[in-house]
């Protein structure tokens, strides 16, 4: 009995035994799974970087569970802890709660949000990834418990943002910019790169660069060349797709992977094509002149340097030709500016033709232009190329099929060594020199004195005086009679211009004239004689000398440029005279500078009843034409042609001709520069109608004239 209970006993306790073992090994069997559970969270918490949270809706409480590092040994650990909800951003809470409200009603299985908070309250956001989901109802299905994870996206959303910008400023470079691979093909381009090179995106990837290139391979084999430099960049001639060369500026950047390998190229294109045209176009224009594609004043100075140099080297000759165009101001006045430009295009043409490709003809401005002179044997051939210049312009220029001009130059001519050592004191003497070619009557040249500064330099001192000529009261008129072979009597008088100045005395007229046109001086001092002789008219009037006309010289200035038959009204009305006692001289050459202006301006003074004379007529034009075209009243036979009567039988033929051809066309004849009996006894026997000259009566100033004209004159018959 006691045996059989101690073995029952014996039996039971290693039953209870084994139940505890197999208890226990269960248990930590089961300890052992949930704490793999535990690290494979552990982990997956640490590794995805995402928080897992857990809110309680009834107690408004938040739960974040969290894997860090716990310290020196880096294990992982899990932290969990309560937590304040974040404040949401003021941006973010509507879509916040919209979301929200839509989980929980159902109408989303997940709750999903982006947004910003700021966990510490301190003003710094961050974006945060929500998601989750409802994991706990009460009995009628409400939502109690929502779970799910957060993530950090703050470093996702700059990252996005950067690549955006990136991407938006890659899109809108004006620049093509492609990505290559190790073998130099395209593995991305930018639209700015179809714009430039006519590839798209999709006819570029895979190709070589050397489709660009337009010598084949030379472009792709200098890239592989600077490819252990990494950084290249210069300008290359490109070919699109069109075929169209491009001229762009390329800059190439490899790009290494960690291992310091190249195993990608970056490469920006420019086109520069139009920048380096415009960069060659000032250039040229930095050097020639746009009007006449001639060097102007600086390629000038750089050309006649160098040739300075050589002709100093080798003991030689160099000389500069001045040139201006005469009168050429009239055409532009009277043409316009663009027939101006046909005019100085057509000359320069002439020039560089009469002196040969071998020497430079340059355009200062205007209507000057210089000549250099190399390797001259002797300076005497620099006055060949003048004459040869000169030569050039003796036919009209062309300026269309329909349409041509005359003009001339004057020429100066200065040399080196003879005349200055440096290009400034050359082209400043070959300037003077032209001055006095002008002076000398233009369409001829002359070479440089020293002389001629001081010419030049009174030329200068006068035209200052000469500006205020008419406020210092120093001009004046004097008269010289015209008499009448038919009526026997004195008729009127020509008006003449004299300047008296307290320094210089009596300044000739040939001297300041020209120079009051080239000035521009004309027109005030012209106004101020029309005026002054209309006054004299009246003064004679009103003395009782009633009938008599008066003859007024007018440049070819006031005829071009003016409003000469307003003017002669205006002043007839002040004056009080008739305007058919006024009677205009102008002279051939002023007449012929533009033919059809002179005869609208002209026309228009002879229907105020003003007459019109051709002074000097026989000096200008042989050709006779225009007299038909222009309302003239009278011609003055030049005083060169009188003086030799009865002895010279040529202007004895050129004479009675013009006085034949004169009353031809209804026109009064009067003969200038009689000095003795006989050419007035040949004027009168071949019909001249007036002389003026000396035989009859020199120029008087106003009173000694009035007195002249209140007596009776007696010419011998």
């Amino acid at each position: 009995m006691t045996a059989a209970l101690m073995a029952f006993a014996g039996g039971l306790l290693i039953a209870v035994l084994v139940l505890l073992w197999r208890w226990r090994a269960s248990h930590l069997h089961q300890h052992d799974a949930l704490q793999a559970r535990e690290e494979h969270l552990t982990v997956a918490l640490w590794g995805s970087g995402e928080q897992f949270w857990d809110f309680d809706l009834d107690r408004r409480e938040l739960h974040l569970l969290q894997a860090t590092e716990s310290g020196a040994d880096l294990g992982l650990v899990v932290a969990s802890q309560r937590a304040t909800l974040p404040l949401v951003h003021p941006h973010d809470r509507a879509s916040l709660r919209r979301r929200l409200r839509a989980h929980l009603r159902g109408d989303e299985p997940l709750f999903t949000s982006e947004h910003r908070v700021d966990p510490e309250g301190d003003g710094n956001w961050i974006w945060m990834r929500v998601h989750g989901r409802t994991v706990q109802r009460d009995e009628r299905g409400r939502p109690r418990r929502l779970a799910g994870t957060a993530r950090d996206t703050t470093a996702n959303r700059h990252a996005d943002a950067e690549r955006r910008i990136a991407s938006e400023v890659l899109r809108s470079m004006s620049e093509a910019v492609a990505v290559l691979d190790r073998e130099l093909h395209f593995v991305a381009v930018n639209p700015a790169f179809t714009q430039i090179t006519g590839y798209s995106d999709v006819e570029a990837l895979g190709r070589p660069f050397t489709m660009l290139d337009s010598e084949g391979e030379g472009r792709g084999s200098a890239l592989r060349q600077d490819m252990n430099r990494q950084h290249w960049q210069g300008n290359v001639w490109m070919t699109r797709r069109d075929g169209e060369e491009i001229l762009c500026h390329v800059k190439h950047n490899g790009i290494p992977d960690a291992g310091g390998e190249v195993n990608f190229h970056v490469v920006v294109l420019s086109d520069i094509t139009e920048q380096k045209r415009a960069e060659q176009e000032l250039r040229y224009l930095a050097n020639y002149d746009a009007l006449t594609s001639l060097p102007n004043r600086s390629l000038l100075s750089e050309r006649l340097a160098r040739a300075i140099v050589r002709a100093r080297r080798e003991g030689g000759h160099v000389a500069v030709l001045f040139l201006d165009l005469d009168r050429f101001k009239d055409v532009n006045d009277s043409l316009g500016h663009a027939t101006g430009d046909r005019v100085l295009r057509a000359a320069a043409e002439r020039v560089q033709h009469a002196v040969g490709p071998q020497h430079t003809v340059a355009r200062l401005g205007g209507d000057e232009f210089t000549v250099v002179l190399e390797g001259l044997g002797v300076p005497a051939e620099a006055e060949d190329v003048a004459r040869r210049v000169i030569e050039a312009f003796a036919l009209p220029l062309s300026l269309d099929e329909h349409h041509e001009i005359t003009v001339s130059p004057s020429i100066g001519i200065s040399l080196f060594p003879d005349h200055a050592q440096v290009p400034t004191e050359l082209l400043k003497h070959a300037d003077t020199a032209m001055y006095q070619a002008k002076a000398a009557g233009r369409r001829t040249w002359q070479v440089y004195s020293a002389s001629m500064d001081e010419t030049i330099r009174r030329r200068a001192t006068l035209a200052g005086l000469l500006r205020r000529v008419v406020e210092r009261e120093e001009l004046s008129l004097v008269y010289q009679p015209r008499y009448s072979l038919h009526e026997d009597r004195v008729v009127g008088a020509e008006a003449l211009l004299r300047w008296r100045n307290p320094e210089f005395g009596s300044i000739p007229p040939d001297d300041f004239i020209p120079l009051a046109e080239d000035t521009g001086l004309i027109m005030e001092i012209g106004e101020w004689v029309l005026k002054e002789a209309c006054t004299t008219l009246r003064q004679w009037s009103e003395a009782g000398l009633d009938g008599l006309r008066m003859s007024v010289n007018v440049s070819a200035i006031q005829l071009l440029r003016g409003d000469l038959a307003a003017t002669l009204a205006r002043i007839l009305a002040e004056t009080g005279v008739a305007s058919g006692q006024l009677e205009l001289e102008l002279t051939e050459s002023a007449i012929m500078a533009n033919v059809g202006r002179s005869a609208s301006v002209l026309h228009a003074c002879r229907v105020l009843g003003v007459g019109v004379a051709v002074d000097d007529f026989g000096t200008g034009y042989s050709s006779l034409a225009y007299l038909k075209r222009l309302p003239l009243t009278t011609l003055k036979i030049d005083q060169e042609f009188v003086g030799d009567l009865t002895r010279d039988p040529d202007d004895e033929a050129i004479t009675s001709t013009v006085i034949a051809m004169g009353h031809s066309l209804q026109l009064t004849v009067v003969a200038e520069g009689v000095e003795t009996a006989g050419q007035l006894e040949f004027l009168r026997d071949h019909g001249c109608d007036e002389v003026q000259g000396h035989y009859i009566a020199a120029a008087m100033e106003r009173e000694e004239c009035l007195a002249f004209l209140a007596r009776p004159v007696a010419v011998p018959a």
